[in-house]
């Protein structure tokens, strides 16, 4: 008999599915994304003479440089007019569904900047830059969970990762360095150091609360093969195997089942494997590097849920008459 807990989780499962609640989800989280990161920028970011990294660190100081020379180009003019001409270019290139909510993080935040007054709520230096690495690494993880961005260098990255295959988190980190070299050698060293304990503040608590492009093996032992895999392969789209095994201590024939998925769908993987055969036993460990074939679409979205690919649906089902053909074949 099912729990109440189970009907809600079910029901939860079911409107995670539909298109408009996954988008509600997104929205509701960018805009705190981006109240977050207007009330880091005037309440921490601007008190400690700080630096934050990326596109937002190019228009602060943009800001400060601008206000030295007499002519004022905004912190919130500054984001919308490095993000707009970027966003159009990645357009083509990349989800537009990421593009349109990463627009919508940098259009909000922007839209907080001018229109809300942050205050200070700390007058210390050190906890300025300790809250603040903190507050600014868990508005971007908001974002980033909710299958968006703060826009900027996360438009170059997947561009290039799209276009070329490769990384350019290297050239990334060098252009942040720069950023700081110009920072400290016009507003002064002490502040170029806070800066640099704020953005790995920062970073570390978006590595705390973000893996969803993390990978892990799964390998499941089963007695119940066929059934879990026609399963998996009509959940989600990623390829599995399967080798058949010797029990050590039963001797009974069985099979180990083996797939590597992003840690953001393997939650659900473990729960559909666990309802096919509650008896499987599934072992799950890092994967620190994949070579290969690698599907990622849907990875952006909010929950997992979505990861299904409804335009891969009548190759899937030439596959399952293929497979039901074989079984008939061979006497099963």
């Amino acid at each position: 008999m099912n729990t109440a807990t189970d009907i809600i989780g079910d029901l939860g499962h079911e409107l995670a599915r539909l298109t408009v609640i996954r988008r509600i989800i997104t929205a509701g989280a960018v805009t705190i994304s981006a109240l977050l990161q207007a009330f880091l920028i005037q309440a921490f970011i601007n008190p400690a003479n700080l630096l934050p990294s990326g596109f937002t660190g190019v228009a602060v100081l943009i800001d400060r440089i601008t206000a030295i020379w007499g002519v004022h180009i905004s912190t919130d003019l500054g984001m919308l007019a490095l993000n707009i001409p970027l966003a159009l270019i990645c357009l083509r290139s990349i989800s537009k569904r990421f593009v349109a909510f990463s627009m919508l993080q940098v259009a909000l935040s922007a839209a907080f900047l001018r229109f809300l007054d942050f205050q200070p709520i700390l007058d210390d230096q050190i906890m300025l830059v300790v809250f603040g690495g903190f507050i600014s690494g868990l508005s971007i993880a908001i974002a980033l969970k909710a299958g968006a961005s703060t826009g900027g260098t996360d438009f170059i990255s997947l561009l290039v990762a799209n276009r070329t295959g490769k990384t350019i988190w290297g050239f990334i980190f060098a252009g942040n360095c720069a950023l700081l070299v110009i920072f400290g050698w016009l507003f002064g060293w002490e502040h170029a150091a806070y800066s640099i304990v704020f953005q790995f503040i920062a970073t570390k608590t978006i590595d705390s609360f973000y893996h969803r492009y993390d990978r892990v093996t799964l390998q499941i032992t089963t007695r119940h093969a066929d059934e879990v895999m026609d399963a998996y392969i009509d959940s989600f789209q990623h390829g599995i195997s399967c080798a058949e095994v010797i029990g050590g201590y039963s001797r009974e024939r069985m099979y180990l089942l083996h797939t590597v998925v992003s840690t953001y769908e393997s939650e659900d993987i473990i729960r559909l494997v666990r309802e096919v055969d509650p008896g499987a036993v599934i072992n799950v460990f890092r994967t620190d590097n994949f070579v290969g074939g690698w599907w990622s679409g849907h990875v952006d979205e909010p929950l997992p849920t979505a990861v299904p690919d409804p335009a891969k649906q009548p190759a899937r089902e030439a596959a399952r008459r293929r497979r039901s053909a074989l079984m008939q074949d061979d006497g099963r």
